[in-house]
C-alpha cells in the first residue's frame, strides 16, 4: 500500500515513457452500482488500464471509502480521486488530483477550495497531484462547467489554451487535464492538444467525448500523454472494448516535437 501511494504519479509517467500514453478509466460511483464494481474492476485490470479515477461533477454515494475498497479489493490498480467536492476524498484512495479550474476565474476553484481540503488531504495520507483542469467548449454545457460556475476554453481557440497551460507550468503544477465533461458531444481538438503540448513540458491528460480507439490514438498523436474515459465505457463496459482503447494509447507514437 505504501509503495503505490508514494509513487503513482512517477508509476504514470513510467507507463507513458514506456508505452506511448497512459489510459484511465473513470468510475463514477452515481453511475456504477457498487454491486457491479468488483467485476468492472477486473475487467479494467484485464484490459490493460494503468489507473482508475473514482469520482464526479456530482456524488450522491453516502458510503465512499466503501465503494473505494470494493474495487481495491477487485485490482491492484492505482485509485486516484476526481474530486467534484471536498466530500469526493477518502483515505482508501492512492491519490488525488488537486484541481485548480485554470479555465475559468472562479476563486473557489482557482485557490478557495484548495485551502479547505489540504489539512484533510494531509491527514488521509493520501498523494496529491497538482493539476491545472481546463475545460474545454464541447457543444452544450456540462455538468462540470455548471457546478464550478467557470466558461470553458473556446474550442477554436488553441493559442488561448496553450497560454493557460503555460501560465499553469510555470505556477509548478505537475500535470494539466484539458477535458470536454461528462458526456461530451464533441472531444478536445487535436490543435490544442498539440499547440498545448508545444508549449509545456509537464504532461498532458485529456478526457471528455472520448468513444473510439481511433480517437483516442488521434489525441497521443497531438501530444497526449494521458489518456481518461468514462462515459463511453459507462455505454459499453466490456473487456474487448475497453481492451482497444487501452491498446490504441498505449501503441501510438506520439508526436515529436
Amino acid at each position: 500500500m505504501a509503495a503505490v501511494r508514494s509513487s503513482v504519479f512517477t508509476h504514470l509517467l513510467h507507463v507513458q515513457q514506456q508505452r506511448g500514453a497512459a489510459f484511465i478509466v473513470l468510475i463514477d460511483p452515481d453511475k456504477l452500482p457498487e454491486a457491479n464494481v468488483p467485476r468492472f474492476a477486473a475487467q479494467c485490470h484485464e484490459a490493460g488500464v494503468d489507473a482508475l479515477f473514482v469520482g464526479g461533477s456530482l456524488l450522491h454515494t453516502l458510503e465512499l471509502d466503501r465503494y473505494v475498497q470494493a474495487i481495491r479489493q477487485a485490482t491492484a490498480l492505482p485509485l486516484i480521486g476526481f474530486p467534484g467536492t471536498l466530500s469526493q476524498l477518502s483515505g482508501e484512495l492512492d491519490a488525488v488530483l488537486y484541481l485548480s479550474v485554470i479555465s475559468g476565474r472562479n476563486p473557489e476553484y482557482l485557490f478557495g477550495q484548495h485551502v479547505h481540503a489540504a489539512p484533510l488531504i494531509r491527514r488521509l495520507g493520501i498523494e496529491p497531484i497538482s493539476t491545472g483542469y481546463m475545460l474545454v467548449e464541447s457543444g452544450r454545457a456540462t455538468t462540470a462547467q455548471y457546478m464550478s460556475h467557470s466558461m470553458p476554453l473556446p474550442r477554436h481557440k488553441p493559442d488561448v489554451a496553450a497560454a493557460t497551460a503555460l501560465a499553469a507550468e510555470m505556477m509548478g503544477m505537475r500535470l494539466l487535464y484539458t477535458d470536454g465533461g461528462s458526456g461530451a458531444d464533441q472531444a478536445v481538438p487535436e490543435d490544442m492538444v498539440a499547440a498545448i503540448s508545444e508549449v509545456c513540458s509537464i504532461p498532458l491528460m485529456v478526457g471528455g467525448g472520448l468513444r473510439s480507439p481511433d480517437m483516442v490514438a488521434r489525441k497521443v498523436q497531438a501530444g497526449a500523454s494521458f489518456i481518461v474515459v468514462g462515459t463511453a465505457i459507462e455505454h459499453r463496459p466490456d473487456t474487448h472494448f475497453i481492451s482497444e482503447l487501452a491498446a490504441a494509447a498505449h501503441s501510438t507514437v506520439p508526436r515529436t516535437l
